[in-house]
């Protein structure tokens, strides 16, 4: 994933912040992924907003480059002892008692809404990208992959993050689901209304450099990504170039997969500069998620001008147009599906493709994203002083 050019992180326990009443909460820096993506991008646009995280991890660090925003870690060191999960539940519950007086924060992430516990004043806004699927819909599956004497403690631990989790975004004022999907979701297993707003692209950053003889895999390498389709395709396709970019829990299983398959090349995680490269000379993308949130990589690849081999579930179906800025295969995705897609997919195909997937990807610019969140805070503004003015005129 391509993240930000340069990121400072300062560490301070906020015991008494000099800081403005405006804060934009996530949950921690691990990846340089769409959720941290978004949540740079917010407080470049709002400078008077803090970041606020629970840590920062060194994968962040390397893959978004040198220093530039200034975010505030609430890690004491105490926290680690408690894992990423348990440490950022403590965290926002237990040392953000800066925000009772705050005049709007912003909370995004899992774990950080907690936190809204601790705001007694002004706005609350939730950007949800997605409820947390471990404790809904992929929850047996997390189970299943767990021993059998975990699963107790883990059935434990899940329903108490969840009851954390729902008890706090009752208590947001606004919510904004990042798609579609995710807000079927937020309605589904929540009961709760939300409003749509997709995530920012800088499509500014990415530029088609020409067409060249490789696919390019960009998901995380995790289960619910389906990379080891993609490599198992590619197997069968020796004349077929595929290059695996980025890591993952599964790195060292899909590599086992694709030993001494020349064809098959695994970068690891990369910075932005050598993936604003690899995206920009590549002939296509290949994205092919369980159910994906959203999915912010089609739409890098879409601004370079590469068309994307996609799936036809999730937050796909929202942003890549089937034979026009790529292809979408049924779910599950077979094997044989993914050939025939990349067989189809030659260089003229993709040159055929490039206006449509640059036109496309202006659609989800960072100056939409903005703009319409500025709308919402604004909006959130007013309505809170109409209400007040309305109780002052019953007094």
């Amino acid at each position: 994933m391509v993240g930000t050019e340069h990121v400072f992180l300062k560490n301070d326990h906020m015991r008494k912040p000099p800081y403005s009443g405006r804060f934009i909460l996530y949950d921690y820096f691990q990846v340089a992924g769409g959720a941290e993506r978004v949540t740079v991008m917010l407080a470049e646009e709002f400078a008077d907003y803090r970041v606020v995280i629970s840590r920062c991890y060194p994968d962040f660090l390397h893959m978004s480059g040198e220093e530039s925003i200034d975010a505030i870690s609430l890690s004491s060191g105490v926290d680690r002892w408690f894992g990423r999960i348990a440490g950022a539940m403590l965290n926002f519950r237990f040392r953000t008692g800066f925000l009772r007086d705050a005049e709007t924060v912003i909370y995004s992430g899992f774990y950080a809404p907690l936190a809204v516990k601790n705001q007694r004043t002004g706005q609350k806004i939730y950007y949800c990208h997605t409820p947390p699927r471990y404790l809904y819909d992929l929850r047996d599956v997390y189970l299943a992959r767990a021993s059998w004497f975990m699963r107790p403690m883990l059935k434990v631990f899940f329903g108490l993050v969840r009851r954390e989790y729902e008890l706090s975004l009752h208590q947001m004022d606004q919510i904004i689901a990042n798609s579609h999907n995710v807000q079927g979701r937020l309605k589904n297993y929540l009961g709760l209304d939300s409003v749509v707003i997709y995530p920012p692209v800088d499509v500014k950053r990415f530029h088609w450099l020409g067409t060249g003889d490789y696919y390019l895999s960009l998901a995380r390498l995790e289960p619910n990504k389906r990379v080891d389709v993609i490599i198992e395709a590619f197997r069968k396709m020796p004349d077929k170039r595929l290059v695996v970019a980025s890591g993952g829990s599964e790195n060292e299983r899909l590599r086992q997969l694709a030993n001494g398959v020349p064809n098959i090349h695994f970068t690891g995680w990369q910075t932005e500069a050598q993936l604003l490269d690899w995206i920009g000379n590549a002939l296509a993308a290949i994205y092919v998620p369980v159910d994906e949130d959203f999915g912010m990589s089609p739409i890098e690849a879409m601004a370079a001008g590469k068309p994307v081999i996609g799936v036809a579930e999730g937050g796909l179906l929202e942003t890549i147009v089937d034979g026009e800025t790529g292809f979408l295969l049924p779910a599950p995705v077979s094997v044989s599906a993914m050939c025939a897609a990349v067989s189809r997919l030659s260089q003229g195909v993709a040159l055929e493709m490039r206006d449509a997937c640059e036109a496309r990807a202006q659609m989800f610019s960072k100056e939409i994203f903005l703009g319409k969140m500025r709308d919402v805070i604004s909006g959130s503004n007013k309505s809170k002083s109409e209400a007040r003015l309305g109780a002052e005129d019953q007094l």
